[in-house]
């Protein structure tokens, strides 16, 4: 696999077996029928277990059955799934980064040994609720609310674009607490954990997708629904809460998007190696050589991107800043480079028997979601200059 400036010799024992056991998992399990899900817009949810027993919902995260693996270790992870399909990736990843991280990093004790062990194991099955249909871009501005009611509290309003959640057992749902004002403005954001069978959740499947066709993708709709005082996160409260949980995904999106482009690298160097016109392979072109040059040199930079960050995790000192500049980086970068492979492989390139126009189809999504490229893009304006341009 594309590894030009040697990257992978200074990996440990423990991160090479993770990469590999992902590869192999994707290779063996996965990559054969992954086209017949794109086409029919379904996940192998079989799979879901066995992910679970390989450690590949929150490794990075310690306690409770979970491994603590190094920050790279889980980039790698992503890395490797998302090479496969995004919506592999995307399972795994709201599964860990934006479910277990919150109920490890803000939840009760109790909350984390109900929940972290079965999510770990893929037993059950989390959701993340934040993005609201009409407030996406600006989440700050929600209009699910929650209020108290004795011991319980009763949430109304709606969730969308959420991963996950037609086959939720739990949905960490952040909204507004009303219980001391019912002025949103003042009310402070909080999560609470909703298990998906309680009265007046549902859960509606999105299937008129182009993109991401392999995720599953619903809403959330909260009707006069009522969870216990117990099911609130109770160590955090405003929106530092789920922006948090948002930088731990973006990282994963960071390295994953990484893996999809490598894949599309992959796939378009043995296809011109292959492929025999006039008298030869098309890889003696030169300008099937510059594409595949500017291929690896722009995966190299995304790559040596993302190992940074996960030097600076692992020391702490990673800002969200940080993370906004290798999603917005590194997934622009795969949506750009998955088209190019798509064009050496000509026609054949638009089947399903090969991965770069899915992998392009996904990149929009991904280009989008977790924070868009444009507001990636101001978030880094701001902190380069100290103005915010969306206010």
């Amino acid at each position: 696999m594309l590894d030009y400036v040697g990257l992978e010799g200074d990996l440990d024992r423990e991160e090479r077996m993770i990469r590999d056991t992902a590869r192999r998992f994707v290779d063996e399990q996965v990559r054969p029928d992954i086209g017949e899900h794109f086409e029919a817009g379904t996940f192998p949810t079989d799979l879901i277990p066995e992910m679970g027993d390989l450690g590949f919902y929150a490794p990075n995260l310690d306690g409770y059955g979970l491994p603590n693996v190094s920050e790279t270790a889980y980039g790698l992870l992503m890395q490797e799934l998302e090479a496969c399909d995004s919506g592999l990736r995307s399972m795994a990843s709201v599964q860990g980064a934006l479910v277990m991280y919150p109920i490890h990093a803000f939840g009760s004790e109790a909350q984390k040994e109900r929940w972290l062990p079965d999510l770990g194991t893929g037993e059950a099955v989390g959701c993340f609720g934040l993005t609201e249909p009409e407030h996406g871009s600006n989440p700050s501005a929600m209009e699910t609310h929650a209020e108290r009611d004795g011991d319980e509290y009763v949430l109304n309003g709606s969730k969308t674009w959420i991963t996950n959640s037609p086959i939720a057992d739990i949905a960490v749902v952040w909204a507004r607490d009303r219980s001391a004002t019912e002025d949103d403005d003042e009310a402070p954001v909080r999560g609470f954990l909703v298990e998906t069978d309680r009265d007046g959740v549902t859960t509606n499947e999105i299937k008129e997708k182009l993109s991401l066709r392999v995720s599953i993708t619903g809403e959330i709709s909260l009707q006069d629904v009522r969870v216990p005082e117990s099911n609130v996160l109770p160590n955090v409260e405003g929106m530092k809460g789920p922006l948090s949980c948002l930088t731990q995904a973006r990282y994963g999106i960071a390295w994953g998007a990484v893996g999809a482009a490598r894949d599309c690298f992959e796939t378009a160097r043995e296809y011109a190696s292959d492929r025999e016109q006039f008298g030869g392979p098309i890889a003696r072109f030169q300008l099937q050589q510059e594409k595949l040059a500017e291929m690896a040199t722009e995966i190299t930079t995304s790559q040596l991107l993302a190992h940074r960050l996960a030097e600076l995790k692992e020391r702490g000192e990673l800002r969200p800043q940080h993370v906004s500049m290798a999603k917005r980086n590194n997934v622009r970068m795969a949506r750009d480079q998955s088209r190019i492979a798509r064009e050496i492989l000509g026609g054949n390139g638009i089947t399903t028997d090969y991965p770069p126009m899915r992998h392009m189809a996904n990149m929009e999504t991904v280009y989008t979601y977790e924070g868009t490229h444009d507001v990636h893009t101001l978030i880094l304006g701001e902190d380069l200059t100290g103005i915010a341009a969306y206010e």
